[in-house]
Formats: C-alpha cells, structure tokens, sequence
C-alpha cells in the first residue's frame, strides 16, 4: 500500500532470507530477537506506512471483487463489529487471540478530510488514514487487504484462536491508525499483524515484514514489543516464501524480507508485538498477478497464518 507516513532511510544489507526461512520452516525459536519495518516514498517507491495520502491514490480503483455493503455510521461500540472477538472451535490456538488489521479501506477515497486529519502517533503527527494503492488496472488495495485479512481469520479461527478484525468493510472510512494500534492494545492480543501491498515502481518486486523500530517518545514505546516483533516477523517471512513461492523483495531489506521502521504509528503505539506485511507491488506487472488472482491470496493467508502459528506455538 502507499504507506506515506514518511520515508524510510535507506535498506541496510542483512543476511540471506535463506536461513530465515529455514529458521522459521524448522520451527527454531527466535524469541528475544527485536524488529521493524516499512517501504519507500517517492518518484518509484512503495509506501511502506499506514498508507497514502488520498492526493497520491488513484480516483475511484475499480475492483474486480465487489465491496462490502457499507452505509450510514460507524457501528456503535456496544453493538457487536469487526473488533468484536470471533468465537472458534478448540485447536492448537485456543486461548490465543490475534488481531488482523485490513490495510486501509476501500471507501476512504469518498472521505478525504476525515482522513487527512492529524493524529498523534508518539514521536510526531501523521495523517488518520489514506486510500493505499491500486494496480494499473484499478483492483485497490483496500479490496486485497480485505479479501487476505478474511481468509486468513477463517484459516485462524479453524485453528482455536480468537480472532479480531481491526474493521471488516464496515465502516465508512478508517479506522485512524492510532485507533488500529488501541483495538490489538485493548484485545491484548498475542499476534498483530497489518496486512498491506506497496505501491512502488515497476520491476520492484516481492514481499516484506515491517518490523517495529526502537521507539520511545510522547505515548510510543516499542521497547517491550521489538524482540516478539522481530520473532513474529522472521517467521511469517519464512512461512510466507514457502506457502506461495514468492520471494522476499528486491528494492526494501536487502534480500531478507525485513525492514524497520520508526514512523508508522500502527507499530509506534502498540503495546503487543505487532508486524506489517507487504505481500507484493500492485504497480509490478507480474506481482499484480499474483496479488489478483484468488488462489495466490489464499496462499498468501496461508503464509501468513502459518508464520503466526508457528510464533504462537514457540
């Protein structure tokens, strides 16, 4: 997605995600590793963020899923929403709780001023939200993000686990990024993770984990979360590659699948670990494939669902 929150400085070399991956796949504990992430900004770049600013995003994407049925207000917080916990059968994750945040929204586009307007993330102020991207043929991301998020609960709850959805189509913009940080905050969550898809150039290619940065300022403190982050993280990349044969990105994290960052307030102000995972580049020809094609999201879910498994079960 155009995660413009601000532009990250520049991927540093890691090690091959080769014995990340064979980590993660093994099952060999990484806790007490630390973790950050996120994509560029820019003539080329990905977002890498809590997403783009609306004057950036194309106008009205189409999509070749329909949209959720979305009107009037924001559900009521004492009714029943995507916040609300999702019961599951018994499973290897019964009485583990993760929370899934959809990237975005697909209705954020008709509702410019709400989400441009500033909000406190810790170290600075960002904007509430943004539309993220699209690919050339106008399947938005707020529409990936969803399709993913909704898989991947299914996959989780068949597993034991509760599972909470930072929104589930039904709402008319957002929520905020500061709000996405308090829903996984107040559902004490084990797991978080965003799921997103970058917006960079053409020939950009693959995924990666954004993994919280050392943060510390006004209400951010990540210190207690990087190390978990970090864990989490490693294991999704792992699991991702081996789920969908896609491989870690080309342009963000030097080949590891990883990245760090210190500006998106959806990591800043989390209090449980929490990763982003951008799961390819919509304005890459051969990624948009992928992303469009409603086997590889399933794949995708998998991916992601297995790493969280595998973090879960230590």
């Amino acid at each position: 997605m155009f995660h413009d929150e601000s532009v990250p400085p520049t991927p540093r070399r890691r090690p091959s995600l080769t014995a990340v991956a064979a980590v993660a796949v093994l099952g060999v504990g990484l806790t007490g590793c630390g973790g950050d992430g996120g994509g560029l900004v820019g003539a080329g770049a990905g977002k890498g963020g809590d997403a783009v600013p609306s004057s950036a995003a194309p106008s009205a994407p189409a999509s070749p899923s329909p949209s959720p049925s979305r009107t009037g207000p924001s559900p009521s917080p004492s009714k029943k929403s995507a916040a609300s916990p999702s019961k599951a059968p018994s499973g290897p994750l019964s009485g583990r709780t993760v929370v899934i945040d959809p990237g975005h929204n697909p209705d954020n586009r008709l509702h410019t001023a709400e989400i441009n307007r500033q909000v406190d993330i810790g170290t600075t102020h960002k904007e509430c939200d943004t539309t993220g991207t699209a690919t050339n043929s106008g399947y938005a991301e707020a529409s990936f993000t969803l399709d993913v998020s909704r898989r991947l609960r299914t996959l989780l709850r068949a597993q034991g686990a509760t599972v909470v959805l930072t929104h589930d189509g039904d709402r008319p913009y957002g929520p905020c990024v500061d709000e996405r940080a308090r829903i996984g905050n107040r559902a004490k969550a084990d797991a978080v993770v965003s799921v997103h898809a970058d917006g960079s150039a053409a020939g950009n290619r693959g995924f990666h984990v954004i993994l919280p940065a050392s943060v510390r300022g006004g209400g951010a403190d990540t210190s207690k979360i990087t190390g978990p982050s970090r864990d989490l993280g490693t294991r999704i990349a792992g699991l991702f590659v081996r789920a969908t044969g896609s491989s870690p990105s080309n342009y963000i994290g030097g080949g590891t699948g990883l990245d760090t960052r210190g500006d998106l307030g959806g990591l800043n102000l989390s209090t449980v670990p929490k990763v982003f995972i951008e799961c390819g580049n919509m304005r890459d020809p051969k990624d948009a494939a992928l992303l469009t094609s409603a086997g590889w999201r399933q794949k995708a879910a998998q991916g992601i669902a297995d790493g969280i498994s595998s973090y879960l079960n230590g």
